[in-house]
C-alpha cells in the first residue's frame, strides 16, 4: 500500500531545478529562486540531502583558480537536466537571464564534488531549456525542449555515448512525439516513454496556441523508431512540468499544470507499459499539495519529492514529502507510538525543536527536525 508518511520543511527554496539520487543522499543542482540573482554568471549552487538523517547541506563554492578552470563550473541556472552514470553526474542544458540557454556538457564527480567539462565530438544538440534527459546503460538521451537558436520547440532526439563522448542526432523514423518542452521522458526496458507537456497546436513554433499532451509516446531504443499506441482510457489530464519515475516496471506520474485549465496537480497515475493501461493511484496519508517544477527521486522504495510552485502565487514551496512503498502493516506499530510520544512532549511545554528531537530519540526513528546548513 501508498502511504504520503513524511512531510518536512526546511529545504532550498527552488523550482525548475535537476535532481538526482546517489545512494541514500539526493543531489539538487541549481533551480529559480524568486529574489534571487540569475543575471551574473555565480556558481550554480548544490543541496545534497542525507534521506537516513533528514538533514540538508549546502555544498561550499567550488575555488577556481583562474578563468580556464571557472569555466569547467557552470553557472546558475534553471529548466536544464542531471542524470547519474557510474559516479559521474551530467548536468547539461537549462538557462540564466543573461546568457541565455546552454548546450556545455558538465560533469560532477560524487566522490570529490569536483566539475569538469569532458571532452565532447559529434553533433551536439543546440542550446535549450525544458528538455527531458534519460539514461539507458552508458547512454544519456536528450529529447525535446525549447531550442534558443531556433526559436521553437524540438521533438529531436539526441544520443551522448559516455564510453565515446561522442553525440549523435538519432534518424528517428516512425510517427515521432510532437514538438514539446517540460515534458517527462522515462526508460523501461529498452523504450524511453514519453509523457505531457507544453506544445503548439499549428507546429514547432510558440504561436500562443499551447496544447498539452496526454498520451504516451513510445520510442524504441533498440531499432531508433517510435512505436505506434493504442488508444486507452481513462487518461490523466494533459500538463507539463510534472515529475515521472519508473518503479518495478512501471511508469509513475505525478502533479504539473496545465494553463488551459489554469490548474495545478497533486495526483498519482500508473501506467502499465505491457497493457498500456492508465490507473489514478490513491495513496494514503496527507500528500504534498498541488504544484509544478519540482523535482522527485527515487532513493530505494522511497519517492523524494520537494519544491516546486503552484496557484500562480509567488510562493516557492519549502515543503519535502516521502512517499514509501511499503504495506501499511509494517509502518502502522511506530506511526502510533510516535503519535502518542509527541502527544505527550506537546503537552509538557517544551520548546518545538527540543519537542521534536525528543520523539525521534524515544523512537528511534528518522522524524528528526531538517537542519539546513551550509557545512558538512
Amino acid at each position: 500500500m501508498l502511504r504520503w508518511s513524511v512531510h518536512l520543511e526546511g529545504g532550498p527554496r527552488r523550482v525548475n531545478h535537476a535532481a538526482v539520487a546517489v545512494g541514500h543522499k539526493v543531489y539538487s543542482f541549481g533551480g529559480y529562486c524568486s529574489g534571487e540573482d540569475y543575471e551574473t554568471l555565480r556558481q550554480i549552487d548544490v543541496h545534497v540531502f542525507n534521506t537516513v538523517s533528514l538533514r540538508w547541506m549546502k555544498l561550499p563554492p567550488v575555488r577556481t583558480g583562474g578563468h580556464e578552470r571557472a569555466r569547467e563550473v557552470p553557472y546558475m541556472r534553471y529548466g536544464h537536466t542531471a542524470v547519474l552514470l557510474d559516479d559521474i553526474i551530467y548536468l547539461w542544458g537549462g538557462r540564466n537571464d543573461t546568457e541565455g540557454a546552454c548546450n556545455v556538457l558538465y560533469a560532477f564527480d560524487v566522490n570529490t564534488h569536483r566539475w569538469f567539462t569532458p571532452k565532447i565530438s559529434g553533433t551536439i544538440p543546440g542550446a535549450r531549456d525544458g528538455h527531458s534527459a534519460c539514461v539507458l546503460g552508458k547512454a544519456m538521451y536528450i529529447f525535446g525542449g525549447y531550442e534558443q537558436l531556433a526559436d521553437c520547440f524540438s521533438n529531436d532526439i539526441h544520443k551522448l555515448d559516455t564510453t565515446t563522448m561522442v553525440w549523435s542526432l538519432i534518424n528517428a523514423r516512425g510517427s515521432p512525439a510532437r514538438w514539446r518542452d517540460f515534458h517527462s521522458a522515462t526508460i523501461i526496458g529498452t523504450k524511453m516513454f514519453v509523457f505531457g507537456g507544453r506544445a503548439d497546436r499549428f507546429g514547432p513554433f510558440h504561436s500562443n496556441n499551447e496544447i498539452y499532451c496526454n498520451k504516451i509516446k513510445v520510442f524504441d531504443t533498440e531499432t531508433n523508431c517510435w512505436l505506434s499506441t493504442p488508444s486507452t482510457q481513462p487518461l490523466p489530464e494533459g500538463r507539463r512540468s510534472h515529475s515521472a519515475f519508473s518503479y518495478n516496471g512501471e511508469l509513475y506520474i505525478f502533479g504539473g499544470y496545465n494553463a488551459h485549465l489554469d490548474r495545478h496537480f497533486n495526483d498519482l497515475w500508473k501506467f502499465n507499459p505491457e497493457a498500456f493501461s492508465w490507473k489514478k493511484v490513491e495513496p494514503k496519508g496527507k500528500g504534498p499539495c498541488p504544484r509544478r517544477r519540482q523535482c522527485c527521486c527515487m532513493v530505494g522504495d522511497r519517492i523524494i519529492l520537494f519544491g516546486g510552485t503552484r496557484s500562480g502565487k509567488k510562493h516557492y514551496y519549502l515543503e519535502l514529502s516521502f512517499l514509501y512503498y511499503v504495506k501499511l502493516k509494517k509502518i502502522l506499530h511506530t506511526l502510533c507510538k510516535i503519535a502518542v510520544i509527541q502527544y505527550s512532549l506537546e503537552q509538557s511545554g517544551l520548546p518545538h525543536d527540543i519537542r521534536w528531537e525528543l520523539a525521534a530519540m524515544t523512537t528511534n526513528s528518522n522524524i528528526s527536525r531538517p537542519i539546513f546548513s551550509s557545512h558538512g
